[in-house]
């Protein structure tokens, strides 16, 4: 009954945005759902102000050039603040807005739910890729 309620309740919130909001709402969950912007979120969030370097380090595989696209993405959606300082060399630092640690803490659950179903996951996929294997075109109609 209450995951129903919920669900009716996000559809009425759904249904007040406007049409031109839904570039906002598409770019927006974009983030919630990348493997980098929700690692930047999180290191800042657990680290608090990083620098460019220090989060490079805290997110293993991500190139400079990615890195540096998705904090500025992150910027322009009012995620987090870029701050410069007159250093030489220049120092640039990072650190999440309201908005970005509202993100972060909504999003914490939903993380929380993927690692306690990981097993689940694991066997899913193996029962899958197993009826696959053994030659069951298990989804035809597709």
């Amino acid at each position: 009954m209450i995951a129903d309620e919920s669900l009716k309740e996000a559809e009425a919130i759904c249904q007040t945005l406007r049409e031109d909001d839904d570039g906002v709402r598409r770019d927006v969950l974009a983030h919630a759902g990348s493997r980098w912007a929700l690692g930047i979120l999180h290191a800042l969030g657990v680290y608090g102000t990083l620098r460019h370097a220090e989060l490079k380090r805290q997110l293993s595989g991500v190139t400079q050039r990615m890195l540096t696209k998705t904090l500025r993405a992150l910027e322009r959606d009012g995620l987090l603040l870029r701050h410069e300082t007159d250093e030489k060399p220049l120092r640039v630092e990072y650190e999440l807005t309201a908005l970005g640690k509202e993100l972060l803490l909504r999003m914490s659950p939903i993380w929380t739910w993927v690692v306690e179903h990981a097993e689940d996951f694991r066997h899913a996929r193996h029962a899958f890729d197993r009826q696959a294997e053994a030659g069951e075109n298990i989804h035809r109609s597709w």
